[in-house]
């Protein structure tokens, strides 16, 4: 086992770009297949939409680097609101950079210059990391009761609705009544790497409360997804009311998939490939591969734009810092 996994971790820098490229290959065979759905269809790009998912995309963030920082104290570290703003954006374009460990890297550098153990940093992005995925749950669990909907795979998993939705509401609750096995696991990871374990504690309510702040991200990431999806073509108000449930729950629930996939950089075609499969039958298989498309660039372009600002801002207190220093001496 120990020699597989050796060759495995040596084969893994070779076989990356391959997947990479597939994936590019796959987005490529995508819109070929439906260039005539495309071609036929009314597009647009509507300011004020685009504008609203810009605004909830960067209230997706806020929330979630708030996140963070409680995750960061419940492990014992902390960071002022903007040192965490700034740390995440300066290193949030890492993710594109194939091995999936860059960013947090970053983070962890980032926020050890701020006087945080490595320990708490790692364990809180790895915490924050499993609170995205089990807040992934409820929506899930919410929408196939709701809505039933599988997409293109309702013929094979149609009649799971039932015990999937209650696997899903079951994984979360043992959560919720056993707070304390993620600060276990988390420490049990630590000891393995032979780092010192986190004195950090979690109660029901405040994964609770970290749950319902999670859910609240997630949702303004579906509705960014909404927003730029009415913004490129013409909907009336009833397809657009039809259409939204169906994008606030592909949004997590893609972007889960392409996570987990842990094969191309931000789950690069295999989340596309999930909006697909869950939107097609909804919007249409030109309309969807399009949306899909449009909100992985609109996201690179303002995270960017973001980090470009926070490092022109950081540019201005070192400045700022270095001429108070000229005037004290």
């Amino acid at each position: 086992m120990t020699a597989l996994l050796s060759a495995g971790r040596r084969l893994w820098p070779l076989l990356q770009p391959l997947f990479i490229g597939l994936a590019l290959l796959f987005i490529l065979l995508l819109l070929r297949s439906q260039w005539d759905e495309l071609s036929r269809h009314t597009w647009r790009l509507h300011p004020g939409w685009l504008a609203l998912s810009a605004g909830l995309m960067l209230g997706g963030w806020a929330i979630e680097i708030g996140l963070w920082r409680v995750a960061l104290a419940r492990l014992g570290g902390w960071l002022s609101y903007r040192d965490a703003l700034r740390i995440w954006f300066a290193s949030i374009l890492a993710r594109y950079i194939p091995g999936n460990v860059w960013q947090p890297l970053g983070m962890t550098v980032l926020a050890r210059q701020q006087g945080v153990r490595v320990e708490a940093t790692v364990g809180s992005i790895a915490l924050f990391q499993v609170l995205n995925l089990l807040s992934v749950l409820p929506i899930a669990a919410v929408y196939l009761l709701t809505v039933g909907n599988f997409g293109l795979l309702d013929p094979w998993l149609g009649d799971t609705t039932g015990w999937l939705t209650g696997l899903a509401l079951g994984a979360l609750l043992l959560f919720l009544l056993r707070p304390g096995w993620l600060i276990g696991l988390l420490n049990w990871a630590l000891s393995k790497a032979g780092r010192t374990p986190l004195a950090g504690s979690l109660s029901s309510g405040q994964l609770l409360g970290m749950l319902c702040l999670a859910v609240i991200a997630w949702l303004c990431w579906g509705g960014a997804f909404a927003a730029i999806t009415f913004a490129l073509s013409v909907y009336t108000s009833v397809e657009m009311a039809a259409a939204l449930p169906h994008l606030l729950a592909a949004f997590p629930i893609g972007y889960t998939v392409g996570y987990l996939s842990f094969v191309t950089p931000s789950g690069l075609a295999v989340r596309e490939g999930a909006f697909y499969l869950l939107l097609a039958p909804i919007l249409g298989g030109g309309p969807t591969t399009v949306a899909s498309l449009a909100i992985r660039l609109w996201q690179v372009i303002l995270e960017v734009a973001a980090a470009g600002g926070v490092g022109l801002w950081m540019k201005a207190r070192r400045s700022v810092d270095a001429a108070q220093i000229k005037i004290g001496e």
